[in-house]
């Protein structure tokens, strides 16, 4: 085929394909047009280079699908555009989908800490186990209270922010197996079942709930949404529904990762009332209403944000084209 006669009578219908594919918007009919030329000008390309090999009249002609495919298909969103439909929708939505989790994760975790306390401070032998009596009292009139000044605040908030971080990312990054985020939290709530009960066996129990009132809200929160995700993923894997077992999987950890990296932020804040607030000579008032402030504004994010954007249609997942299209499956 002679390249010049089939660009001469194609170039009226290329140069339209050309004006399409360069268009920011598209109606129906327009995108309908864009599809057919797309087609038939993919077709023209395929027949020059049987014929006639690398041609420039080729070399245009795939310069004009090229721009054809980018407009049919789309681009990623701004990086700029990304950021504020993470936190304004993905995040809170995903913490909207956890809410009642945990919910019934933070009454287990008070409940065990609060029988852990009970028990021991009650148990002689119990609180023996943990220490000579000086080694206890120690602890109760001195070190428990000099953890939270014993090193410069900025110091300090970092150190706590990162190991709650990490033990937040792995409730979510090992949720799959669904014993790593309930051993975390048990742990976790034996921990401070265990000082209360130092601290409550010596009369100091208001010194151990004044000092983990400021931050403890916030951070434990924190951990017990963190708890909440890991165990959704495990649960996608136990109960997929009509979908596989591995896209239920796929689809719940995209969804819920992004609370690991949401939790980072809310750990930092309170990573920064423990180093900046707790150890402060304020009033325990004016510091427990700090933390306190800190905790609302994020239930306001989870559960009023949060909820505005999962009636949206959200789930705190990737869109479609950051995915790929999904299997379809009848019923």
């Amino acid at each position: 085929m002679d390249a010049d006669a089939l660009t001469a009578a194609r170039r009226g219908e290329w140069a339209r394909l050309d004006e399409l594919s360069r268009r920011r918007r598209l109606g129906g009919a327009e995108a309908d047009e864009l599809v057919t030329r797309y087609r038939a000008a993919s077709a023209d390309l395929a027949e020059l280079k049987t014929s006639a090999g690398r041609t420039p009249e080729g070399d245009y002609l795939s310069t004009l699908l090229a721009r054809a495919r980018l407009q049919l298909t789309g681009t990623p969103d701004n990086v700029l555009r990304q950021v504020p439909r993470f936190f304004l929708r993905q995040l809170p939505a995903a913490l909207y989908r956890l809410r009642y989790t945990t919910l019934v994760i933070a009454i287990g975790f008070v409940a065990v800490a609060a029988l852990v306390a009970a028990w021991v401070a009650r148990d002689p032998v119990a609180l023996a186990s943990m220490g000579s009596q000086a080694q206890l009292e120690q602890y109760a009139e001195n070190d428990f209270t000099q953890y939270y000044s014993e090193n410069p605040a900025a110091v300090f908030a970092g150190m706590v922010w990162t190991n709650n971080a990490w033990i937040a990312a792995q409730c979510v990054l090992f949720g799959i197996t669904g014993l790593w985020p309930v051993m975390v939290l048990v742990q976790n709530a034996v921990g401070v079942g265990t000082s209360a009960a130092v601290l409550f066996a010596f009369d100091r129990g208001d010194v151990f709930l004044l000092h983990i009132a400021p931050h403890g809200l916030l951070e434990l929160t924190s951990i017990f949404v963190a708890g909440a995700a890991g165990l959704h993923i495990f649960w996608a894997w136990v109960a997929p529904g009509r979908r596989g077992r591995g896209e239920a999987v796929a689809a719940a950890g995209r969804s819920l990762a992004t609370v690991a990296i949401g939790l980072v932020f809310a750990l930092a804040l309170s990573g920064l009332i423990e180093g900046f607030v707790t150890a402060q000579p304020w009033p325990w008032p004016l510091k427990i209403c700090i933390g306190a402030a800190a905790l609302a504004a994020f239930l306001v994010y989870m559960l009023v944000v949060g909820g505005r954007a999962y009636r949206r249609g959200e789930t705190g997942d990737l869109t479609e084209y950051e995915t790929g299209t999904p299997r379809l499956i009848a019923g």
